[in-house]
Protein backbone atom coordinates (compact mmCIF):
# COMPACT_ATOMS: atom_id res chain seq x y z
CA UNK A 1 0.00 0.00 0.00
CA UNK A 2 3.00 2.69 0.95
CA UNK A 3 5.08 1.46 -1.94
CA UNK A 4 3.87 4.08 -4.51
CA UNK A 5 4.85 6.96 -2.12
CA UNK A 6 8.30 5.55 -1.47
CA UNK A 7 8.68 4.66 -4.99
CA UNK A 8 7.00 7.80 -7.02
CA UNK A 9 8.88 11.20 -6.75
CA UNK A 10 5.76 12.44 -8.82
CA UNK A 11 3.25 10.53 -6.48
CA UNK A 12 4.74 11.78 -3.51
CA UNK A 13 5.24 15.68 -4.97
CA UNK A 14 1.54 15.69 -6.11
CA UNK A 15 0.15 14.42 -2.58
CA UNK A 16 2.59 16.80 -1.01
CA UNK A 17 1.30 20.08 -3.27
CA UNK A 18 -2.25 18.99 -2.64
CA UNK A 19 -2.47 18.07 1.02
CA UNK A 20 -5.21 15.84 0.07
CA UNK A 21 -5.84 12.06 -1.37
CA UNK A 22 -9.17 10.78 -2.55
CA UNK A 23 -8.87 7.05 -3.33
CA UNK A 24 -11.92 5.64 -5.68
CA UNK A 25 -13.17 2.13 -4.68
CA UNK A 26 -10.67 1.53 -1.09
CA UNK A 27 -12.62 -1.92 -0.34
CA UNK A 28 -10.90 -3.14 3.06
CA UNK A 29 -9.44 -0.04 3.68
CA UNK A 30 -5.86 -0.19 1.34
CA UNK A 31 -4.15 1.94 0.51
CA UNK A 32 -6.09 4.49 2.24
CA UNK A 33 -5.37 3.33 5.89
CA UNK A 34 -1.85 2.91 5.78
CA UNK A 35 -1.26 6.15 3.48
CA UNK A 36 -2.87 8.31 5.84
CA UNK A 37 -1.17 6.82 9.11
CA UNK A 38 2.17 7.23 7.72
CA UNK A 39 0.85 10.87 6.26
CA UNK A 40 -0.70 12.43 9.52
CA UNK A 41 -0.94 15.88 7.75
CA UNK A 42 -2.73 15.14 4.69
CA UNK A 43 -6.59 14.40 4.45
CA UNK A 44 -7.78 11.33 2.81
CA UNK A 45 -11.17 10.75 1.44
CA UNK A 46 -11.81 7.65 0.23
CA UNK A 47 -15.03 6.92 -2.36
CA UNK A 48 -16.16 3.42 -2.35
CA UNK A 49 -19.77 1.88 -3.57
CA UNK A 50 -19.94 -0.41 -0.82
CA UNK A 51 -21.72 1.00 2.31
CA UNK A 52 -20.65 -2.48 4.54
CA UNK A 53 -16.90 -1.65 3.30
CA UNK A 54 -17.50 2.57 4.11
CA UNK A 55 -18.95 1.11 7.82
CA UNK A 56 -16.27 -1.74 8.44
CA UNK A 57 -13.24 1.06 7.51
CA UNK A 58 -14.39 3.65 9.20
CA UNK A 59 -14.87 2.15 12.56
CA UNK A 60 -11.25 0.65 11.99
CA UNK A 61 -10.30 4.03 11.51
CA UNK A 62 -11.20 5.03 14.20
CA UNK A 63 -9.68 2.56 16.41
CA UNK A 64 -6.09 3.23 14.94
CA UNK A 65 -7.13 7.18 15.55
CA UNK A 66 -6.86 8.17 12.31
CA UNK A 67 -8.20 11.50 12.54
CA UNK A 68 -7.14 12.35 8.43
CA UNK A 69 -9.66 10.10 7.13
CA UNK A 70 -12.95 10.34 5.72
CA UNK A 71 -15.07 7.78 3.94
CA UNK A 72 -18.07 8.02 2.06
CA UNK A 73 -20.26 5.69 0.45
CA UNK A 74 -20.98 7.33 -2.56
CA UNK A 75 -19.68 6.79 -6.42
CA UNK A 76 -17.03 8.86 -7.96
CA UNK A 77 -18.90 10.25 -10.78
CA UNK A 78 -21.85 11.68 -8.48
CA UNK A 79 -18.74 13.90 -6.68
CA UNK A 80 -17.38 17.46 -8.25
CA UNK A 81 -13.72 17.30 -7.62
CA UNK A 82 -13.99 21.21 -6.90
CA UNK A 83 -10.49 21.32 -4.91
CA UNK A 84 -6.81 20.51 -5.41
CA UNK A 85 -6.11 16.76 -4.88
CA UNK A 86 -4.20 13.05 -5.70
CA UNK A 87 -6.73 10.90 -6.97
CA UNK A 88 -6.30 6.65 -6.95
CA UNK A 89 -7.46 3.88 -8.29
CA UNK A 90 -6.22 0.35 -7.56
CA UNK A 91 -6.31 -2.32 -10.62
CA UNK A 92 -9.91 -3.15 -10.66
CA UNK A 93 -11.62 -1.50 -14.22
CA UNK A 94 -10.12 0.09 -16.60
CA UNK A 95 -8.38 3.42 -16.99
CA UNK A 96 -10.29 5.12 -19.24
CA UNK A 97 -14.03 4.26 -17.76
CA UNK A 98 -12.53 5.80 -14.66
CA UNK A 99 -10.83 8.37 -16.02
CA UNK A 100 -14.11 8.91 -17.83
CA UNK A 101 -16.16 9.69 -14.78
CA UNK A 102 -14.18 12.46 -13.22
CA UNK A 103 -15.56 15.25 -12.96
CA UNK A 104 -13.69 18.27 -12.04
CA UNK A 105 -12.62 22.09 -12.29
CA UNK A 106 -9.22 21.53 -11.39
CA UNK A 107 -6.32 20.60 -12.62
CA UNK A 108 -5.69 16.44 -11.20
CA UNK A 109 -3.20 14.06 -11.24
CA UNK A 110 -5.00 10.30 -11.21
CA UNK A 111 -2.85 7.68 -10.33
CA UNK A 112 -3.88 3.65 -10.85
CA UNK A 113 -2.15 1.02 -9.39
CA UNK A 114 -2.20 -1.73 -12.04
CA UNK A 115 -0.93 -5.67 -12.46
CA UNK A 116 1.72 -6.78 -15.03
CA UNK A 117 -0.65 -7.39 -18.20
CA UNK A 118 -1.97 -3.78 -18.37
CA UNK A 119 -0.51 -2.63 -21.46
CA UNK A 120 -1.95 -5.78 -23.47
CA UNK A 121 -5.50 -5.42 -21.58
CA UNK A 122 -5.48 -1.91 -21.98
CA UNK A 123 -3.78 -0.57 -25.42
CA UNK A 124 -7.19 0.99 -26.79
CA UNK A 125 -7.93 2.27 -23.25
CA UNK A 126 -4.73 4.64 -23.49
CA UNK A 127 -5.31 5.67 -26.88
CA UNK A 128 -8.92 7.32 -25.45
CA UNK A 129 -7.32 8.50 -22.55
CA UNK A 130 -4.05 10.46 -24.12
CA UNK A 131 -7.36 12.35 -25.66
CA UNK A 132 -7.95 13.91 -22.66
CA UNK A 133 -4.83 13.20 -19.95
CA UNK A 134 -1.32 13.20 -20.53
CA UNK A 135 1.06 10.38 -18.83
CA UNK A 136 3.12 11.73 -16.20
CA UNK A 137 4.60 8.72 -15.02
CA UNK A 138 4.92 4.93 -15.22
CA UNK A 139 7.01 3.44 -12.47
CA UNK A 140 7.18 -0.38 -11.68
CA UNK A 141 6.87 -1.60 -8.46
CA UNK A 142 8.42 -4.37 -6.80
CA UNK A 143 6.56 -6.15 -4.52
CA UNK A 144 8.14 -9.14 -2.61
CA UNK A 145 6.00 -12.24 -3.64
CA UNK A 146 4.32 -11.35 -6.91
CA UNK A 147 4.52 -10.19 -10.42
CA UNK A 148 5.53 -6.51 -11.22
CA UNK A 149 3.14 -3.91 -10.28
CA UNK A 150 3.05 -0.18 -12.07
CA UNK A 151 1.92 2.79 -10.84
CA UNK A 152 0.68 5.06 -13.63
CA UNK A 153 -0.05 8.81 -13.62
CA UNK A 154 -1.85 11.15 -15.32
CA UNK A 155 -3.48 14.45 -15.57
CA UNK A 156 -6.14 15.88 -17.21
CA UNK A 157 -5.53 18.43 -20.13
CA UNK A 158 -8.81 19.76 -20.17
CA UNK A 159 -10.30 21.62 -17.22
CA UNK A 160 -13.16 22.54 -16.31
CA UNK A 161 -14.84 19.08 -16.94
CA UNK A 162 -18.30 18.34 -15.08
CA UNK A 163 -20.83 20.99 -14.83
CA UNK A 164 -23.96 18.74 -13.25
CA UNK A 165 -25.36 20.51 -10.61
CA UNK A 166 -26.65 17.54 -9.20
CA UNK A 167 -23.00 16.53 -7.98
CA UNK A 168 -21.65 16.84 -4.17
CA UNK A 169 -18.83 18.93 -4.49
CA UNK A 170 -15.87 17.32 -2.50
CA UNK A 171 -15.47 20.41 -0.50
CA UNK A 172 -18.55 19.74 1.23
CA UNK A 173 -17.33 16.44 2.12
CA UNK A 174 -14.70 17.06 4.19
Amino acid sequence: SVKPLEASAIFRQSLDKSKRLVDVGFGGGFPILPLANMCENFEFIGVETRGKKVKVVSEIAEVLGLKNVKLVHARIENIFIDIPAVVSFKAVGKVWDFLNKINTNQKLQVFFYKGPNFYTLEADQIKNAKKEWNIIEEVEIDVEGTEKRLLIGFENKIVPRGTNQKLVNLSSII
